[in-house]
């Protein structure tokens, strides 16, 4: 397995899914997006593993001014916007692999094991 946990460090679930991991004795690296964020390819692969842009838009983020300009815009352009803002996505974003979960997932992430 090679686990990504993407989020912020304020992030409760976050916070959790990090402890879901440490608790199982799973290796993991922890990318804050607040100071990093993920490449275009990461960001295209979360994408399509989860379900498309949408499914990683945090709709009570709390920048709702540009949660509300997404809802206007064309996929291609809704990407871009994330790619550069990457504070409204839903966290935490784990990775393994080709796979992806956007959110709190034990259930997921036990199949993963």
């Amino acid at each position: 397995m090679n686990i990504q946990v993407f989020g912020s460090k304020k992030s409760f679930d976050t916070k959790k899914a990090q402890r879901y991991f440490k608790e199982r004795r799973v290796k993991f690296q922890f990318i804050d997006v607040r100071e990093k964020g993920m490449s275009k390819g990461e960001l295209e692969s979360v994408a399509r593993a989860a379900g498309g842009i949408e499914a990683l838009i945090d709709a009570k983020a709390k920048d709702q001014d540009l949660v509300a300009l997404l809802a206007h815009l064309t996929p291609d352009q809704k990407f871009d916007k994330l790619l550069e803002n990457q504070h409204v996505l839903a966290e935490p974003v784990v990775r393994n692999g080709k796979q992806a979960t956007v959110g709190y997932a034990p259930e997921i992430w036990k199949m993963w094991e």
